[in-house]
């Protein structure tokens, strides 16, 4: 395989640090044909799928790539905004306030988003930071707590990308920050601001993405470092033990997932009598069809059908200043060493500090 082509190289030019923060993906419309399109290269990753690659190339374009498409896109097309897709928007506006947020410290970073899956890809994105004469990028997962299925496959992209490059920039990678206090501290006051404005639940549950049970026992950590954001987010609230619970959505297939599963205990709680239940999803940092329709629309239904009388989901920290901050202090850890100078004038640091808080000010 021939390397791409280097782009052209100035021997003035003052080396570059950056930042690429990599998310999921999203589909580029709410519509069958981009689903599909997006769904097959999803569901075609092995980390995702662990099926024999001949078996699952069978069921997915015979079976799933027929009949999900359109079903996805109606889920879709009910969180859709103006702007388009919630994890994208969302993706894109934390990208730009942190790059505000550090200039603001002093440190002259470009920070780009990418996505794992679908438009602005992380080899895009690569290709874009190195054009611009980035020699050092820190790739920073929107994943908290790390998983072969998330983290891992961010990993995969990035080395099929350095393999087509003959000259390479430094490459850091942040596997994980399920337990960094920022990160923590920021989703208790995210909970504690709804609390204030709406009162408190009979119970907070904290419902995290599923994965296949298998994957914990062949060694993936995702299920303890889920559990351990959970206790420390908990200990933050002062939270009793029978005061929340933590359960795993987002199943796909008839295999055993990660339990409790979040609908089933919501279901089970209306049936229980409890009259008011809070949600909240820790693992996920930009709301998106996962948060929007499968929580706020399918469970709130299905809670409210078994029995219960007030549901309250609490948003993702999406662009948060609490949250910015703890992305901030996180960066800052790994890019320990790397030359970031600082703006070269105050004028321009002030710019991408003004414009950075005028972005947070409109969400």
């Amino acid at each position: 395989m021939p390397f791409k082509p280097e782009p052209p190289f100035n021997h003035g030019q003052v080396p570059v640090t950056a930042i690429l923060l990599c998310n999921l993906g999203t589909p580029d419309a709410p519509t069958p044909a981009a689903l599909r399109r997006y769904l097959g290269e999803f569901l075609s990753d092995h980390r995702v799928v662990e099926i024999p690659k001949v078996l699952w190339w069978l069921i997915l374009h015979g079976i799933i790539l027929r009949l999900r498409p359109a079903k996805s896109a109606a889920k879709y097309a009910s969180i859709w905004t103006a702007e388009g897709s919630p994890l994208k928007v969302w993706t894109e506006k934390q990208s730009k306030l942190l790059q505000g947020w550090l200039a603001q410290r002093g440190h002259n970073v470009q920070v780009r988003y990418a996505m794992r899956y679908g438009s602005t890809s992380i080899p895009e994105q690569l290709d874009a930071l190195k054009a611009a004469g980035a020699t050092r990028v820190l790739v920073l997962p929107a994943y908290p707590q790390y998983s072969g299925t998330t983290t891992a496959s961010i990993s995969d992209a990035m080395g099929q990308w350095a393999a087509q490059v003959r000259n390479l920039p430094e490459l850091r990678f942040v596997n994980r920050y399920h337990d960094d206090p920022g990160y923590i501290s920021a989703l208790a006051q995210r909970i504690t601001a709804s609390w204030r404005a709406n009162g408190k639940p009979d119970q907070l549950v904290m419902s995290f993405h599923g994965v296949p049970e298998r994957t914990l026992h062949l060694g993936d950590p995702y299920h303890c470092e889920c559990l351990k954001t959970a206790r420390l987010l908990a200990t933050q609230l002062d939270l009793s033990k029978d005061q929340y619970k933590v359960t795993f959505q987002s199943r796909f297939g008839k295999a055993k997932w990660l339990q409790p599963y979040t609908e089933p205990t919501l279901i089970a709680l209306g049936k229980a009598g409890v009259k008011r239940v809070d949600v909240v999803c820790p693992g996920f940092t930009s709301d998106c069809l996962e948060t929007l329709e499968e929580i706020n629309q399918e469970a709130r239904h299905a809670f409210m059908v078994a029995g219960g009388k007030e549901f309250n989901y609490i948003p993702c920290l999406n662009d948060s200043p609490e949250w910015i901050t703890a992305l901030c202090d996180i960066s800052l850890q790994h890019l320990s060493g790397w030359p970031t100078q600082a703006a070269p004038d105050a004028p321009a640091l002030a710019a991408s500090r003004d414009a950075a808080l005028a972005l947070g000010a409109k969400r």
